[in-house]
């Protein structure tokens, strides 16, 4: 640690620290336009000067000179930074000034106007007037894809965009073209970003260059609602903030969490926000002669009640979807136990998966912020870029660092890293195990669900932890074994024990025609119910499930609804309602109070909080918000143990198309306008690779 004086301030900072950063450890704000915490330094804008005592007669940019780079002051004392000296004070209006010689006055119509970092800095160092008559210069905007907007005539040229492509996104999709008063910021070509994260460049932008398009002219800044939430669309549980004026959600944002998503999101947890208005079950149907009528929920409840008591108790079963919260999936469980049912599935993809294996075989024990902590990784089955996109930017940042051999058995595909191809499937994962020469003392070995929903999953998840087991997966002190889910509801579902009991049906056999006379399906659209049973489905869109049902009783999108969810690495997480749900839609947990009073099976509470009550009271660890408990690594031992015997068939993604992976998803507009310019993309690279 070095000791520096910042205004008089005295702090003990790293050697390696920033001026920058040294300052903030002071509580000094240093005002910035191209410095980003989590990007690399590019010293562009200059806004950053300070001035340095005993240093050159002139400002520094505090972003680009290190604690390490001062010198003491007299007889030993301590450096001296000053911020607020008259050099500093002259030197950043001076910086301004030439800002905005070419800044249009935008910002009365300007989307970023509230929220801008330009003008919020331009209010302490602009002035009221500029010396200079010259023409502005002007800049054509640009086509960089369905989700970013360009007003390029109020870029900066900070390149914090430039920068995230590069070194976060891994795609380079954005660079400088032309010098000087003709350099402009673009995707060379005018072609449409290819990142799954692209819409954070407009978080990044600190003035209005870069916009969300879709949200373009919806609403000022001070008008939304802000509430704090998590989201549900992969099973990361990354922090977000909602923002909604009056019942409309607006817009999605990243909140930080260094745990989770850093700072970032994915385009589909961004935009997906169309999707939440369009397609929306708000009254309930009843299935009559071939066609759904809507219902008033009485007759919908009598619908029911007449099918359960015609149905034996072998003869109902439930499954449980990707969106659902804890509350709902308790409740369900709840009643079918009352129903007398042991017919319950939660793994509608198949992935064989089970609590009897113990905790630690269904859940990313490495952590997410363990990622860094690993010098090895061994991919089974898994497109992590497609199926979390967020932490294959965790993965890639890892792999920046160096010290970090990463191997891949399963599809091969672009995950924005170097990584050595093993081969497809069980085969090539048997001959890692047996012939692996590459050491790790904390390899991290990330199973995928297109590994485990298959047949054969069973058998491939006792080889990954014969993996893990073998080649320095599970050691004193770290536990590397990480499956890697791609449903927020998956991991606590099998934690509440959401799945058969003895002589139960599983998801695919429950599906099949004639194997249930009734099934209550809340929220399962990735499945195909065949003909036979009578299907009440719980849920919020047209999707699949809706259309299959012979009862629609509509519930509660995941920003219409508080409710609990556990991420995939076991962290338990708390989800906070934005909105209220359209029409006669009700939460979930309240339909499935109200039904079972309906079937005369009333549930042991009236109110969400005595809900929770009685599921904490079963299961304890679910109290823990943002906490993780870890899980015993001898179950992993006891997995690697069992007799594990594969077919050869290779590894397959379980995700198909990033930008429609669930009903909310399919129905929004922008998703489908992101999926189509991918698989263009996609076929494209096809044709060029065929020639």
């Amino acid at each position: 640690m070095t000791k520096i004086l910042v205004d008089g301030i005295e702090v003990d900072v790293p050697a390696e620290y920033t001026l920058l950063q040294a300052c903030e450890e002071a509580g000094v704000e240093v005002p910035r336009f191209c410095y980003h915490e989590r990007l690399s330094i590019a010293g562009n804008c200059r806004m950053c000067l300070v001035e340095v005592k005993g240093g050159p007669p002139k400002p520094q940019a505090s972003c680009a000179m290190a604690v390490k780079d001062l010198r003491p002051g007299p007889q030993g004392a301590p450096p001296e930074v000053l911020t607020k000296s008259p050099m500093v004070k002259k030197a950043r209006e001076g910086v301004m000034e030439f800002l905005l010689i070419n800044h249009p006055l935008d910002c009365p119509i300007c989307d970023q106007g509230g929220e801008c970092d330009l003008q919020d800095e331009a209010m302490a160092y602009g002035v009221d007037s500029s010396r200079y008559a010259e023409n502005k210069r002007a800049v054509e905007d640009k086509y960089i894809g369905p989700l970013i907007k360009t007003e390029m005539n109020r870029c900066i040229h900070c390149t914090r965009c430039v920068r995230f492509t590069a070194e976060v996104a891994g795609t380079g999709d954005m660079g400088a073209i032309g010098r000087g008063e003709d350099m402009e910021i673009a995707t060379y070509l005018q072609s449409a970003m290819t990142s799954e994260l692209q819409g954070n460049v407009a978080d990044l932008c600190p003035v209005g260059a870069l916009l969300p398009k879709p949200q373009s002219y919806r609403a000022r800044s001070w008008e939304y609602q802000k509430t704090e939430t998590i989201d549900v669309q992969d099973a990361l549980g990354a922090a977000i903030r909602v923002d909604a004026r009056g019942r409309e959600v607006i817009r999605i944002l990243p909140r930080v969490n260094d745990a989770v998503n850093e700072e970032w999101i994915s385009d589909k947890t961004r935009q997906v926000v169309d999707g939440l208005a369009t397609q929306r079950l708000d009254q309930p149907y009843v299935k009559e002669n071939g066609r759904l009528h809507p219902a008033s929920w009485e007759r919908a409840f009598a619908a029911i009640a007449a099918k359960v008591k015609s149905a034996p108790a072998g003869r109902i079963g439930a499954l449980v979807g990707d969106l659902a919260g804890l509350e709902e999936i308790f409740a369900l469980k709840l009643l079918m136990e009352k129903l007398g049912s042991v017919n319950l599935d939660c793994r509608q993809d198949g992935a064989k998966l089970d609590p009897k294996f113990g905790r630690a075989s269904y859940l990313f024990n490495a952590t997410i912020a363990g990622i860094e902590d690993a010098d090895g990784l061994l991919i089974i089955g898994s497109n992590p870029r497609q199926e979390a996109p967020v932490l294959n930017a965790r993965i890639r940042k890892r792999w920046l660092k160096g010290g970090f051999s990463i191997g891949l058995v399963g599809e091969q595909a672009d995950l924005t890293y170097d990584y050595a191809y093993l081969g497809t499937g069980p085969e090539s994962l048997l001959h890692f195990i047996e012939h692996n020469r590459v050491a790790a003392q904390k390899r991290l070995v990330l199973v995928g669900q297109g590994a485990l929903a298959r047949p054969d999953g069973a058998a491939v998840l006792a080889l990954a932890a014969q993996a893990a087991q073998k080649h320095g997966g599970v050691s004193d002190g770290w536990n590397g074994f990480s499956v890697l889910h791609t449903a927020a509801a998956r991991v606590g579902a099998l934690d509440v024990g959401f799945t058969p009991g003895d002589g139960g049906l599983d998801a695919q056999a429950m599906a099949k025609t004639g194997a249930l006379d009734l099934l209550f399906n809340l929220g399962a659209d990735e499945i195909d119910v065949e003909p036979g049973a009578f299907v009440v489905y719980i849920g919020t869109h047209g999707d699949r499930g809706a259309h299959r049902a012979d009862v629609i009783l509509p519930g509660a999108a995941y920003t219409e609804k508080s409710g609990l969810y556990v991420n995939t690495e076991g962290r338990v997480q708390a989800s906070s309602r934005a909105a209220f749900p359209p029409g006669d839609a009700r939460e979930d947990w309240a339909i499935l109070r109200a039904l079972s009073g309906a079937l005369g099976r009333p549930l042991p509470f009236d109110s969400l909080t005595q809900l929770r009550a009685k599921l904490v009271a079963a299961h304890p660890r679910l109290c823990n918000i943002d906490a993780i408990e870890r899980a015993d690594p001898a179950h992993i031992r006891a997995l690697a143990a069992l007799p594990a015997s594969a077919s050869k068939e290779g590894f397959a993604s379980i995700v198909a198309d990033f930008y429609l992976t669930n009903p909310i998803a399919r129905a929004s507009a922008v998703m489908a306008e992101c999926s189509a310019l991918a698989q263009g993309l996609a076929k494209a690279r096809l044709k060029q690779a065929a020639e």
